[in-house]
């Protein structure tokens, strides 16, 4: 969030990341409790060494401002579930719901080292964003453990009274990166697979032969009154990779992230497909069965979007997960982002979305201003790590093996959070900025970099950005300047005046020797 005096009022804004620019809460599951938005998501260490390093912690803005967030604290420690070992010690993505007594559920997994075996576990509150106490375990009528399929980020619903959970994981290749005739669903053998599965789950010969379908996929349950106890078989709701050939999930098959809401008499499951970076939903008049592919909502590369293809992403990939709400009247998607050339270190994003009559929901493209409303004005003091497109032009899907060689990313040291390793080619984009004449823009640089910035304003996308306002601009991309770069170990400022007006993108491209860092821009 920015806050700056303009013609003697407070401009507040909000921009991607919305949450401050030092907090990693991925996984984000947003929901409106009373009159606050909430955000529950697992919390990374910035430039961590695995997922999931910290405690949960709640942020929430009051629906009517959602430029005001707050940090609600600390939520739960994973050293609260008595189950906790050496092996999982680590809480993974969690979703919290309302209870028919009133109280908070929350929901979570632990994992760390190279497997998670489940089971799902629950603590509870009497508020959503208080201090959680270890509540059990999911488990059969019988007391036994749950583990059916693989017990892995849940998903819950207040469904008027009937507590549904959904969960699951599986395998997933993004199909642009694969050669046009290779069948994904012949990638392992039988024998392989089950190797995997007892590996990776824990999972014995006898639980792998009593499921009727191969545990890897997305399954709902409905669960008792005490939020606990499984009321029903599971079901298979949609096909993981390798069980998707001719389901209509092809190609988006299910990865993880499993998210469910009730919009109207039609229930939206939300997932990471199998491509990783992106989020798809799947709808159904059932909350249980019937559902059908219907799209993918965002990607964290841009990927899909205007036709946009895998090698041509507009930032490096990585896993995604997120929900959608409904705050005010209007749709919103969340989801992350990677920083520090790793997954270890993952930011919340949000977007607006529409959902139609038919109820389907095109794909967004990623945006510096997500949550604001409307185009950031071009006055005051922004970090420059709320750049939605940063690319040198063959950007990586990132791996559990953070990128050694030097990388356009989002990164941090002890005297600032900037956009580091910048080299000749790259392309970073800020979308999308309100100018109102004369400007003078300034930025904050270092490194080793020897060559220019040449800046651009680029127009809006077609049908991507509505101006509410009325304001038009020109179809036709505008050279705004060059500014020269030097090397620097200091932090030094670089200036160039233009005149601009209406909405655009902010586009730079550097071209020259060296690696430079980004750490402001001011208006």
């Amino acid at each position: 969030m920015v806050n700056d005096t303009v013609h003697g009022a407070t401009l507040r804004q909000v921009f991607n990341p919305y949450l401050p620019t030092n907090v990693y809460i991925p996984d984000g599951e947003p929901h409106v409790f009373g009159d606050r938005l909430y955000i529950f998501g697992s919390h990374d260490q910035e430039d961590g060494s695995t997922y999931c390093m910290l405690p949960y912690e709640a942020w929430s803005a009051p629906v009517d401002d959602l430029t005001d967030w707050r940090c609600d604290g600390e939520i739960y420690r994973a050293e609260q579930d008595p189950t906790c070992a050496e092996h999982d010690r680590y809480l993974y993505a969690p979703d919290v719901v309302q209870g028919n007594d009133g109280r908070y559920y929350l929901y979570y997994a632990m994992a760390g080292g190279d497997r998670f075996t489940g089971p799902i576990h629950v603590a509870v509150c009497d508020e959503p964003a208080g201090r959680y106490e270890y509540y059990g375990e999911v488990h059969n009528p019988d007391g036994t453990t749950f583990e059916r399929d693989i017990t892995f980020d849940p998903g819950v619903i207040n469904d008027d009274g009937v507590i549904r959970l959904y969960y699951g994981w599986s395998l997933g290749v993004d199909p642009g990166t694969l050669p046009p005739d290779v069948d994904v669903s012949m990638m392992l053998s039988t024998k392989r697979l089950r190797q995997l599965e007892m590996q990776m789950f824990g999972k014995t010969a006898d639980q792998l032969d009593a499921s009727p379908y191969d545990i890897m996929g997305a399954n709902t349950v409905r669960l008792a009154d005490d939020m606990l106890t499984v009321a029903s078989d599971p079901k298979r709701i949609v096909p993981g990779m390798l069980a998707a050939a001719s389901t209509g999930f092809e190609n988006h098959a299910f990865f993880e992230a499993s998210s469910i809401r009730k919009i109207d008499d039609i229930y939206y499951f939300i997932y990471s497909s199998q491509a990783n970076h992106e989020l798809c939903y799947a709808t159904s008049r059932y909350p249980d069965h019937g559902f059908v592919y219907r799209g993918v909502i965002v990607s964290n590369g841009d990927v899909g979007y205007q036709g946009r293809t895998s090698a041509d992403r507009l930032a490096c990939t990585g896993n995604n997960h997120g929900s959608i709400i409904e705050v005010n009247g209007q749709w919103y998607v969340f989801y992350h982002r990677q920083t520090h050339k790793s997954l270890y270190s993952r930011q919340g994003c949000a977007e607006p979305i529409s959902i139609a009559e038919d109820g389907s929901i095109a794909q967004v493209e990623m945006s510096s201003c997500g949550l604001n409303g409307g185009p950031l004005c071009a006055v005051g003091e922004y970090p420059a790590t709320i750049c939605c497109n940063l690319t040198n032009g063959h950007m990586p899907h990132l791996t559990d093996n953070p990128v050694a060689e030097p990388m356009p990313h989002v990164g941090n040291d002890d005297t600032a959070r900037f956009i580091g390793e910048i080299c000749d080619g790259t392309v970073i984009a800020y979308k999308w900025f309100k100018f109102d004449g004369p400007t003078t823009l300034t930025l904050r640089l270092r490194g080793s970099a020897s060559g220019a910035l040449t800046v651009y304003a680029e127009p809006p996308d077609s049908g991507a950005f509505v101006v509410a306002d009325g304001d038009v601009v020109d179809d036709n991309p505008k050279l705004l300047g060059k500014l020269s770069v030097e090397p620097s170990n200091n932090w030094t400022h670089s200036r160039l005046y233009f005149e601009l007006a209406g909405i655009w993108t902010l586009t730079f491209h550097y071209s020259g020797n060296g690696l430079l860092d980004i750490a402001g821009l001011a208006f």
